[in-house]
Protein backbone atom coordinates (compact mmCIF):
# COMPACT_ATOMS: atom_id res chain seq x y z
CA UNK A 1 0.00 0.00 0.00
CA UNK A 2 1.46 3.68 -1.02
CA UNK A 3 1.94 5.90 1.57
CA UNK A 4 -0.52 8.62 2.44
CA UNK A 5 0.47 11.95 1.52
CA UNK A 6 1.32 14.11 4.49
CA UNK A 7 -0.38 16.97 2.38
CA UNK A 8 -3.74 14.74 2.94
CA UNK A 9 -2.99 13.08 6.25
CA UNK A 10 -2.19 16.26 8.13
CA UNK A 11 -5.86 17.80 7.16
CA UNK A 12 -6.43 20.77 9.36
CA UNK A 13 -10.00 21.15 11.40
CA UNK A 14 -11.35 24.79 12.01
CA UNK A 15 -14.25 26.32 13.36
CA UNK A 16 -15.28 30.28 13.75
CA UNK A 17 -17.08 29.70 17.08
CA UNK A 18 -20.58 28.95 15.81
CA UNK A 19 -22.34 26.25 16.87
CA UNK A 20 -23.49 23.21 15.12
CA UNK A 21 -26.87 23.78 12.42
CA UNK A 22 -25.74 27.69 12.77
CA UNK A 23 -23.96 27.59 9.24
CA UNK A 24 -26.70 27.01 6.47
CA UNK A 25 -24.90 27.90 3.27
CA UNK A 26 -21.30 27.99 2.11
CA UNK A 27 -19.40 29.48 -1.01
CA UNK A 28 -16.10 29.07 -2.35
CA UNK A 29 -14.11 31.24 -4.64
CA UNK A 30 -13.22 30.32 -8.34
CA UNK A 31 -9.28 29.77 -6.78
CA UNK A 32 -10.33 28.10 -3.66
CA UNK A 33 -8.82 30.91 -2.00
CA UNK A 34 -11.97 31.92 -0.06
CA UNK A 35 -14.94 30.79 1.63
CA UNK A 36 -17.69 31.92 3.07
CA UNK A 37 -20.68 31.37 4.74
CA UNK A 38 -24.22 32.23 6.13
CA UNK A 39 -25.79 31.67 9.66
CA UNK A 40 -29.37 31.30 10.87
CA UNK A 41 -28.87 34.51 12.76
CA UNK A 42 -27.59 36.43 9.61
CA UNK A 43 -24.15 37.00 9.91
CA UNK A 44 -21.71 36.69 6.94
CA UNK A 45 -18.35 34.86 7.66
CA UNK A 46 -15.23 35.29 4.95
CA UNK A 47 -12.14 33.24 5.75
CA UNK A 48 -8.69 33.03 3.67
CA UNK A 49 -8.14 29.46 3.01
CA UNK A 50 -4.67 29.87 2.11
CA UNK A 51 -3.69 32.38 4.87
CA UNK A 52 -4.08 29.75 7.59
CA UNK A 53 -8.18 29.33 7.45
CA UNK A 54 -8.22 32.53 8.95
CA UNK A 55 -11.30 34.56 9.78
CA UNK A 56 -10.85 37.80 7.65
CA UNK A 57 -14.79 39.42 7.65
CA UNK A 58 -17.73 39.12 9.17
CA UNK A 59 -20.53 41.31 8.41
CA UNK A 60 -23.78 42.03 10.05
CA UNK A 61 -27.15 42.39 8.76
CA UNK A 62 -30.50 42.62 10.06
CA UNK A 63 -30.54 39.09 11.48
CA UNK A 64 -32.56 37.18 9.00
CA UNK A 65 -31.94 33.61 8.34
CA UNK A 66 -29.29 33.63 5.47
CA UNK A 67 -30.10 31.36 3.29
CA UNK A 68 -28.01 31.58 -0.05
CA UNK A 69 -24.48 33.26 -0.64
CA UNK A 70 -22.01 33.59 -3.19
CA UNK A 71 -18.47 34.71 -4.11
CA UNK A 72 -17.38 36.50 -6.86
CA UNK A 73 -14.79 35.02 -9.36
CA UNK A 74 -11.62 37.30 -8.09
CA UNK A 75 -13.54 36.80 -4.26
CA UNK A 76 -13.79 40.81 -3.81
CA UNK A 77 -17.46 40.10 -3.25
CA UNK A 78 -19.93 38.06 -1.30
CA UNK A 79 -23.34 38.72 -1.95
CA UNK A 80 -25.84 36.79 0.17
CA UNK A 81 -29.72 36.38 0.36
CA UNK A 82 -31.76 36.02 3.29
CA UNK A 83 -35.57 34.96 4.92
CA UNK A 84 -37.23 38.61 5.10
CA UNK A 85 -36.20 39.20 1.45
CA UNK A 86 -33.01 40.30 1.79
CA UNK A 87 -30.22 40.47 -0.32
CA UNK A 88 -27.05 42.31 0.28
CA UNK A 89 -23.71 43.09 -1.29
CA UNK A 90 -20.07 43.43 0.78
CA UNK A 91 -17.04 44.32 -0.36
CA UNK A 92 -14.17 41.93 0.73
CA UNK A 93 -11.03 44.41 0.78
CA UNK A 94 -12.77 47.12 2.61
CA UNK A 95 -14.79 45.19 5.03
CA UNK A 96 -18.08 47.29 4.28
CA UNK A 97 -21.50 46.73 3.15
CA UNK A 98 -21.25 48.00 -0.42
CA UNK A 99 -25.62 47.70 -1.64
CA UNK A 100 -28.53 46.20 0.41
CA UNK A 101 -30.80 45.56 -2.26
CA UNK A 102 -34.26 46.35 -3.01
CA UNK A 103 -37.10 44.43 -5.30
CA UNK A 104 -37.64 40.88 -3.42
CA UNK A 105 -40.00 40.83 -0.65
CA UNK A 106 -39.82 36.74 0.16
CA UNK A 107 -37.48 34.65 0.92
CA UNK A 108 -34.64 34.67 -1.16
CA UNK A 109 -33.04 31.25 -1.79
CA UNK A 110 -30.07 31.51 -4.60
CA UNK A 111 -27.83 34.11 -5.35
CA UNK A 112 -24.91 34.35 -8.00
CA UNK A 113 -22.62 36.76 -9.71
CA UNK A 114 -22.40 36.91 -13.17
CA UNK A 115 -18.54 35.67 -14.92
CA UNK A 116 -17.71 39.21 -15.05
CA UNK A 117 -18.88 40.57 -11.58
CA UNK A 118 -21.04 42.91 -13.42
CA UNK A 119 -24.27 41.77 -12.44
CA UNK A 120 -25.88 39.29 -9.61
CA UNK A 121 -28.92 37.41 -9.46
CA UNK A 122 -31.11 36.69 -6.93
CA UNK A 123 -34.25 34.97 -6.85
CA UNK A 124 -36.49 32.54 -4.31
CA UNK A 125 -40.37 32.66 -2.88
CA UNK A 126 -41.13 35.59 -5.12
CA UNK A 127 -40.80 33.30 -8.16
CA UNK A 128 -39.05 36.12 -9.95
CA UNK A 129 -35.13 36.96 -10.64
CA UNK A 130 -34.07 40.29 -9.82
CA UNK A 131 -30.68 41.16 -12.00
CA UNK A 132 -28.85 43.66 -10.39
CA UNK A 133 -25.51 46.25 -10.92
CA UNK A 134 -23.15 44.84 -9.01
CA UNK A 135 -21.22 48.84 -9.28
CA UNK A 136 -24.09 50.98 -8.82
CA UNK A 137 -27.10 48.26 -6.64
CA UNK A 138 -29.37 48.81 -9.14
CA UNK A 139 -31.91 46.85 -10.28
CA UNK A 140 -31.73 46.77 -13.83
CA UNK A 141 -34.50 43.40 -14.88
CA UNK A 142 -36.63 41.28 -13.59
CA UNK A 143 -36.92 37.94 -15.50
CA UNK A 144 -40.26 36.32 -15.14
CA UNK A 145 -41.99 33.03 -15.62
CA UNK A 146 -41.27 30.91 -12.92
CA UNK A 147 -44.63 29.66 -11.48
CA UNK A 148 -42.58 27.94 -8.28
CA UNK A 149 -39.93 28.55 -5.89
CA UNK A 150 -36.67 29.28 -7.67
CA UNK A 151 -34.15 26.88 -5.98
CA UNK A 152 -31.15 27.11 -7.66
CA UNK A 153 -29.16 29.85 -10.32
CA UNK A 154 -26.31 29.34 -12.22
CA UNK A 155 -24.64 31.25 -14.83
CA UNK A 156 -23.17 30.04 -18.24
CA UNK A 157 -18.96 30.73 -18.53
CA UNK A 158 -19.69 33.80 -20.65
CA UNK A 159 -22.11 35.39 -19.32
CA UNK A 160 -24.68 34.84 -21.77
CA UNK A 161 -27.31 32.79 -20.51
CA UNK A 162 -28.89 32.35 -16.65
CA UNK A 163 -30.07 29.14 -15.92
CA UNK A 164 -32.75 28.77 -13.11
CA UNK A 165 -34.44 25.55 -10.87
CA UNK A 166 -37.46 25.83 -9.18
CA UNK A 167 -40.05 23.79 -7.09
CA UNK A 168 -41.89 22.64 -9.76
CA UNK A 169 -39.47 20.55 -11.42
CA UNK A 170 -39.02 23.13 -14.32
CA UNK A 171 -35.58 24.43 -15.28
CA UNK A 172 -35.54 27.52 -17.52
CA UNK A 173 -32.76 29.45 -19.90
CA UNK A 174 -32.71 32.82 -19.97
CA UNK A 175 -30.87 35.47 -22.22
CA UNK A 176 -29.15 38.03 -20.38
CA UNK A 177 -29.15 40.26 -23.88
CA UNK A 178 -33.22 39.52 -24.59
CA UNK A 179 -33.78 39.81 -21.00
CA UNK A 180 -36.23 36.54 -21.49
CA UNK A 181 -36.87 32.93 -21.18
CA UNK A 182 -35.42 31.47 -24.35
CA UNK A 183 -36.03 27.76 -23.09
CA UNK A 184 -38.05 25.50 -20.63
CA UNK A 185 -37.21 22.24 -19.77
CA UNK A 186 -39.41 19.80 -17.95
CA UNK A 187 -38.21 16.02 -16.78
CA UNK A 188 -40.00 16.22 -13.91
CA UNK A 189 -42.17 17.64 -11.61
CA UNK A 190 -40.10 17.02 -8.54
CA UNK A 191 -38.07 20.12 -6.97
CA UNK A 192 -34.90 20.81 -8.64
CA UNK A 193 -32.26 22.06 -6.14
CA UNK A 194 -29.76 21.97 -7.90
CA UNK A 195 -28.75 23.46 -11.86
CA UNK A 196 -25.42 24.08 -13.15
CA UNK A 197 -23.76 24.76 -16.41
CA UNK A 198 -20.79 22.89 -17.46
CA UNK A 199 -16.78 24.09 -18.44
CA UNK A 200 -17.41 25.31 -22.02
CA UNK A 201 -15.90 22.89 -24.57
CA UNK A 202 -15.25 24.54 -28.24
CA UNK A 203 -18.90 26.40 -28.95
CA UNK A 204 -20.98 23.83 -27.31
CA UNK A 205 -22.65 24.91 -23.81
CA UNK A 206 -24.36 22.14 -21.57
CA UNK A 207 -26.35 22.20 -17.82
CA UNK A 208 -27.26 19.86 -15.49
CA UNK A 209 -29.76 19.86 -13.35
CA UNK A 210 -30.67 17.54 -10.28
CA UNK A 211 -33.51 16.77 -7.79
CA UNK A 212 -36.14 15.12 -5.53
CA UNK A 213 -36.45 12.61 -8.27
CA UNK A 214 -32.98 11.09 -7.72
CA UNK A 215 -31.81 11.92 -11.00
CA UNK A 216 -29.20 14.07 -13.01
CA UNK A 217 -30.58 15.57 -16.17
CA UNK A 218 -27.80 16.78 -18.93
CA UNK A 219 -28.44 18.95 -21.54
CA UNK A 220 -25.98 19.56 -24.36
CA UNK A 221 -27.21 23.17 -25.88
CA UNK A 222 -28.32 26.22 -24.12
CA UNK A 223 -31.54 26.14 -25.92
CA UNK A 224 -31.95 22.40 -26.69
CA UNK A 225 -31.86 18.92 -24.64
Amino acid sequence: MDDISPALDSREIWSDGNKAGEIWAIALSADGQYLAATSIDGRINVWDNLGGSMKIREFETKGSFGMAIDLSVDGRFTASGHENGGVYIFNNDTGRLLHSLPGLIKPVRAVAFSPGCKLLAAAGDAKVIGLYDVASGEQVANLTGHGAWIFSLSWSDTGEYLLSGAFDGKAKVWSIDQRACVATHTETDKTLWSVKWLPKIGRSEGFATAGANRSISFYREATGG
